[in-house]
């Protein structure tokens, strides 16, 4: 990602991608540092960690890859809450998001979401305090326009896809200019690309806000590494900067 003139990859900074786990045989991934965990509630409820976040699905490898595109410089976390059915728990999430900032995640990747009411404080819980630690949250938001979590929180990066929005760029759908009333879902939220790539080039499996939140994990990582002292709040007001108007007009390209 270029910014100020010069070319940001993502070297040094983490980014947690909580989802199905990471193929790290993936030839897209071949120049990537990759680790991981995974999660899994025990009898009680509590969190069981192991060491095999082995993706029996490909849709946490496929964001994985998206990540790597933008910030090949990055060192990816897989987190693995999902196996081959797509399939998690909010507990789940909330557990991938406080393993993710422990592990020293500044970027934290959800390119999934619940639409359960009931567990949105349980959620924002966990993304508030890996925010007051220093990560940003990233996820997707529902195709829809539905609310989902942790996309509609407040403390978290939420994010929609178009069909034609560049890889390279993004938007931000301010609240001030485009009201909740008017515009519902997309208030609040950042727009970016949607579509995968596989290796020989041609369009992927996955397309829509997941991958498009993926996108911008690797875009948040490449500002991260460009701006290391700041904190979570000013990352995210400097992504917000940083993006594109959107111009109903002509539409978002």
């Amino acid at each position: 990602m270029r910014y100020m003139g010069r070319e940001y990859t993502g070297k040094g900074v983490v980014v947690a991608i909580i989802d199905s786990g990471i193929n790290r045989d993936d030839p897209r991934l071949a120049s990537a540092e990759i680790e991981g965990w995974s999660i899994t509630l025990g009898a009680t409820g509590h969190a069981l960690l192991s060491g095999d976040y082995r993706d029996e699905n490909g849709h946490g490898t496929e964001m994985a890859v998206a990540v790597h595109r933008l910030a090949p410089g990055a060192k990816l976390l897989g987190i693995k809450i999902m196996g081959e059915r797509l399939r998690a728990a909010a507990e789940l999430m909330a557990a991938g998001i406080e393993i993710s900032q422990r592990n020293g995640a500044r970027v934290i990747n959800l390119s999934l979401g619940t639409p359960n009411m009931g567990k949105a404080l349980l959620l924002s819980d966990c993304v508030g305090n890996a925010v007051e630690h220093g990560s940003i949250v990233l996820a997707a938001a529902h195709p829809k326009g539905e609310r989902v979590y942790p996309a509609d929180l407040p403390n978290t990066v939420g994010v929609a896809s178009h069909e034609d929005c560049p890889l390279d760029k993004f938007y931000y759908f301010a609240p001030s200019r485009f009201s909740k009333k008017e515009w519902g879902f997309l208030s609040g939220k950042f727009l970016t690309h949607g579509f995968g790539m596989r290796a020989d080039g041609e369009p992927g499996k996955y397309r829509g806000s997941g991958i498009a939140t993926a996108y911008l994990s690797g875009m948040t990582a490449a500002l991260c590494e460009a701006n290391p002292a700041t904190t979570a709040q000013e990352l995210v007001e400097l992504l917000q900067r940083q993006a594109l108007v959107p111009t109903p007009e002509l539409g978002y390209a």
